[in-house]
């Protein structure tokens, strides 16, 4: 299927695209500020930038866009036009996260995977959920855990 903009339209398009600062990432930093948490932003000193970084609590939370990583749920589909491109693009991203994930537990860091669709579309949880959750896992929680939607939680029953 043929691109219905202009390549120039399509590459300002994409310009915009945010890797950081992004609209989840600034929800739940914003809601965990308010609930006391203090972290760093994008700490270029740990493998992979997390989003957000908890000495305190020997904890990273990264916030993941469900198309740029893959994630297996109703955000994300795979592009019709440059299949290519993207199966490369998408693949190159998942392996990344898994290299990360690895080494981010390899040196200590216990791991929160959030995933947009967690707090976006039709199977986001309330946001006062979320971030329950977040606190609980921040003070208490597993070496690795994921929040996502409701209906991609029950699917993968968990």
């Amino acid at each position: 299927m043929a691109d219905i903009v202009s390549p120039a339209k399509r590459s300002q398009m994409m310009s915009r695209i945010r890797g950081k600062n992004t609209k989840p990432e600034l929800i739940i930093r914003k809601a965990l500020f308010r609930r006391g948490f203090r972290y760093r932003i994008h700490d270029t000193r740990l493998l992979g930038k997390p989003d957000l970084v908890f000495k305190k609590h020997g904890a990273v939370i990264l916030i993941n866009g469900c198309f740029w990583h893959g994630h297996n749920c109703h955000l994300f589909k795979w592009p019709s036009s440059r299949q290519d491109f993207w199966k490369k693009k998408i693949t190159h991203n998942q392996n990344r996260d898994m290299e990360n994930l690895k080494r981010l537990k390899g040196n200590g860091w216990r791991v929160l995977v959030v995933w947009e669709c967690a707090i976006k579309g039709r199977t986001r949880m309330p946001l006062d959920e979320v971030l329950d959750e977040i606190q609980m896992w921040l003070v208490d929680g597993e070496l690795y855990h994921e929040l996502r939607g409701y209906e991609e939680a029950s699917r993968m029953n968990l």
